[in-house]
């Protein structure tokens, strides 16, 4: 059996599909029918849609008036970040997590026609902000069922290359994935491959994993440039430095042409005075003298835990670096550090030159550029853990500007 065969369902399959996967299938479909491209599930969708919506008398042909589909699926546009009607560039959205990339590529003129994510909780987040769920498992995704597109964006999963995880890389099933990505690259042949990663992925093994990454991407016959970018350049109070890799076939993206914004600090973005605060009751030290570090970083002291052990050198106790990430507290007058997914408890501590109390979760979204009124999970173990996966949005935005520019 041919890879591009694999799950593909047979028109009457749809009795066997998951929630999820109708719902990819069905909204996938509504975003997408007035493309000038056929699908190979849009067959499984008119069926559904059929079913679902009692037009047993309508015809084989395809849902192509937009109209009619906002009729049928009205909560699919009544999202806060609906599909563009009108648009300059098509785009995939692989890993999508809650669609740090699909906000600034909409902004800038770029129509979503596939998006994957694997975990459920993302997903329907997804769905709940852009109208449409992702497909599932980026394995098990038939290869024709995504079309072709111009850019292809993809925060794989940065944990098997993350200083905070276990730094396995290809040793870790996840860090493989880039493969799968190779896949649909070598099958669609975008104009431009769009990535992203924890910067240790540039350090990773000597270098050899970035290494094979990139002669991956030359293997496919692009040309890529790369660099270390931090939010905190991108107009976020937020010290989240990443890989961005940027792949054409005919000429080299100059980073040196984006443009930097204002840097911010914490008590930019945070709550109105009087809102629900979480401050710290338990014993902390708050040191006399608060310097600020040349990443704009304002260590301020910590909670009264036990320091590192080892590696510290006498006399290095008031060092942040000595304390664990939920222990220290940042001053806002400073940035704050790099937002990790693997934190679920929201420990981010600050002080106002007064108290110190927890970061709330909206001002954890705004230290990622989201907007206010994003609609988040349910759960706040979940809101931290997708936070911490997603991407800077005003970064991604100034980079599809300049890849707007330079290579579409």
């Amino acid at each position: 059996m041919k890879d591009t065969d694999r799950a593909k369902p047979r028109a009457d399959s749809h009795k066997s599909l998951t929630h999820n996967e109708e719902m990819a299938i069905l909204s996938h479909y509504v975003h997408n029918c007035d493309l000038a491209v056929e699908l190979p599930y849009w067959k499984t969708a008119i069926e559904l849609i059929r079913k679902r919506e009692g037009l047993l008398n309508y015809g084989e042909g395809r849902f192509s008036d937009r109209m009619l589909s906002y009729n049928l699926f009205p909560e699919l546009y009544r999202v806060p970040f609906p599909p563009p009607e009108k648009f300059s560039f098509t785009f995939i959205d692989l890993f999508a997590g809650i669609g740090g990339f699909r906000i600034p590529l909409q902004e800038s003129g770029g129509r979503c026609v596939f998006s994957s994510e694997f975990n459920t909780h993302a997903q329907y987040v997804y769905e709940e902000n852009y109208g449409e769920m992702p497909f599932g498992d980026i394995t098990k995704i038939p290869m024709d069922y995504i079309p072709e597109h111009d850019v292809l964006t993809a925060g794989f999963p940065c944990q098997p290359f993350s200083i905070s995880g276990k730094m396995k890389g290809f040793e870790d099933t996840r860090g493989t994935l880039i493969y799968n990505v190779f896949k649909i690259i070598e099958a669609k042949q975008p104009k431009v491959v769009f990535l992203e990663n924890v910067k240790h992925l540039v350090y990773h093994d000597g270098g050899k994993t970035f290494k094979t990454i990139i002669e991956g991407l030359e293997g496919l016959g692009y040309i890529c440039s790369c660099k270390v970018l931090n939010a905190s350049d991108f107009g976020v109070p937020q010290n989240r430095e990443r890989i961005i890799i940027i792949g054409n076939k005919d000429k080299k993206f100059d980073f040196s042409k984006l443009t930097p914004l204002p840097r911010k600090v914490i008590k930019d973005i945070l709550d109105p005075p009087g809102s629900a605060f979480e401050y710290l009751k338990e014993p902390y030290t708050i040191l006399d003298d608060c310097k600020m570090q040349p990443s704009g970083l304002m260590f301020a002291g910590y909670r009264n835990k036990a320091i590192r052990k080892a590696g510290v050198r006498p006399g290095t106790e008031n060092l942040s670096r000595v304390h664990k990430q939920p222990n220290r507290i940042y001053h806002i007058n400073g940035v704050h550090p790099a937002l990790p997914s693997q934190e679920t408890s929201g420990r981010f501590w600050i002080y106002d030159g007064v108290s110190v109390r927890k970061l709330t979760i909206n001002e954890c979204y705004r230290l990622m550029g989201f907007p206010d009124d994003f609609i988040k999970d349910k759960s706040m173990s979940e809101e931290y853990r997708q936070i911490g996966n997603s991407v800077c949005i005003p970064m991604i935005k100034e980079i599809i500007e300049q890849i707007k520019k330079q290579l579409l």
